[in-house]
């Protein structure tokens, strides 16, 4: 396949995913982009996760959760499904960004990793029953307090939510989506929706997973006007109403090109900035209402669309930290399986900046260059430079025999090329990349640069191809998507 369309197809997968190997990027330039494309929009074609041996042995095994077990499983199903389903992973990460929900007030590390399982299975489906299972799921409930909204003492805080961050934004164009008075007859609507089991889930029994409750004697069934309609309304008619609505088609649409196209201004800014593709975004808001609010066929009209495919598109993202860490893992073959070491690991998103599982605020995590300050840069620096360094990784020794097996020798534009390709067609600027010929020029120095004669020569230039490998994980490209 042309070398243009395997840059294409690694975009596709950084973008879709985490990035990918090159045996897996020759696989998919076998099928082709838009082949590619279906698959990776079906996981649920895909193998999962081998667990056979924890449902036979460990039954309790899932009730089993600390804050540690819950981050370090997060990242680990990133990662182990990397390869077969990237886009299940992708979109719960996507969703738990819009939807945030933390750790910090929920206590109860089973019930949000619910949440993200939630948001794994219908992430891709129907936008309307996401929204309703997102106002029956426990962690939402309580960390936006509706297990405190009665009828006789409304909490306006989910309904407030779901209308500012949820589904339709503040405004549009300038002008605002929803009144005061909306907020307060949405959150009539929902009175009665709560938990069923929080006041013996914690002790003394340990944290037991929370379940939805409705309480019809909790709820008032009393007539609201929301949206301009007006009718004895209930959670899941507010939910009909706000769906239909053209602001949410376009709240969604620019949410979805946010985290698959281009990285656009703080989503508070977005009342009174216009998208960066305006013309990309009027599509997915099309195909929205086309679709039936049906998100897999948002992102087939987005992937393959032609300003997604173009060069404008290909690193204008900066990687979340959850991209730099569970992308790297990935491409070096690492922690495919439990073992030991996977914690400290799935650390690194958060001394980058993004506690998984525990966002700072019902916003979210602020993206794009937000991600980057002088902290965090040395932290991803640090994390790439000593993952892609250790030569044991069974990605890494699959990157280096392979570079090394193409040629009999090697001079520094060959290495250059062969390690940007192998590590995910990495981008370098003119004066990075001539920088980096005159440092593995001095790595070269006066010796020769054969890798096919002795022992010596092939360990030398693993030594040289490893460097490389490192400088090019340690650069400002990198941290591109």
């Amino acid at each position: 396949m042309p070398g243009t369309d395997r840059a294409l197809m690694a975009h596709f997968l950084r973008r879709a995913g985490f990035g990918a190997t090159f045996q897996e990027l020759d696989r998919y330039c076998q099928m082709g982009y838009e082949a590619a494309v279906e698959e990776v929009l079906h996981p649920e074609n895909q193998p999962a996760i081998e667990e056979d041996v924890l449902e036979r042995y460990y039954i309790d095994w899932k009730e089993s959760r600390n804050i540690e077990g819950a981050l370090t499983e997060t990242v680990y199903r990133m990662n182990a499904h990397a390869g077969p389903r990237p886009l299940q992973e992708k979109i719960a990460l996507f969703w738990h960004g819009v939807f945030a929900t933390g750790l910090a007030k929920v206590l109860h590390e089973k019930t949000l990793l619910n949440q993200i399982d939630m948001f794994r299975e219908n992430g891709l489906g129907n936008f309307r029953e996401l929204l309703l299972l997102l106002a029956k799921d426990p962690a939402m409930i309580f960390w936006l307090d509706n297990n405190f909204n009665h009828k006789d003492a409304p909490n306006e805080n989910w309904g407030r939510e779901l209308l500012e961050l949820f589904s339709m934004g503040v405004g549009m164009d300038g002008r605002e989506n929803y009144t005061e008075e909306d907020v307060k007859e949405a959150a009539r609507a929902f009175t009665g929706w709560t938990i069923d089991d929080d006041n013996v889930s914690s002790f003394p029994f340990g944290k037991l997973p929370w379940r939805f409750r409705y309480l019809p004697e909790d709820h008032d069934d009393g007539t609201k006007t929301f949206m301009g309609e007006t009718g004895n309304f209930n959670g899941e008619d507010i939910i009909d109403i706000v769906v239909k609505q053209p602001a949410t088609a376009r709240f969604i649409s620019r949410h979805l090109y946010n985290f698959f196209v281009a990285d656009e201004p703080q989503v508070p800014a977005w009342q009174h900035t216009a998208p960066g593709n305006p013309e990309l975004v009027k599509m997915l808001e099309d195909e929205y209402f086309r679709s039936n609010y049906n998100i897999r066929s948002m992102l087939l009209v987005l992937f393959n669309s032609a300003y997604f495919k173009s060069e404008d598109a290909r690193f204008a993202k900066v990687k979340s930290p959850a991209e730099v860490v569970v992308g790297t893992l990935h491409l070096l073959g690492d922690f495919k399986f439990p073992k030991r070491g996977i914690f400290e690991t799935a650390l690194g998103c958060r001394y980058m900046g993004q506690d998984l599982l525990n966002p700072p605020s019902v916003e979210g995590w602020h993206t794009g260059e937000e991600w980057i300050d002088s902290g965090s840069l040395v932290e991803r620096v640090n994390f790439v430079a000593d993952q892609v360094g250790n030569i044991n990784q069974p990605g890494v020794r699959a990157m280096v025999d392979a570079l090394l097996d193409r040629t009999a020798e090697l001079d520094p534009e060959s290495i250059i090329d062969g390690c940007l390709e192998l590590m995910g067609h990495v981008r370098l600027h003119e004066k990075n990349r001539a920088h980096l010929a005159d440092q593995v020029r001095g790595l070269l120095g006066q010796r020769s640069g054969l890798v096919s004669g002795s022992p010596e020569e092939r360990k030398s230039a693993e030594v040289t191809v490893l460097h490389t490998m490192k400088m090019i994980g340690s650069s400002r490209e990198y941290q591109f998507a």
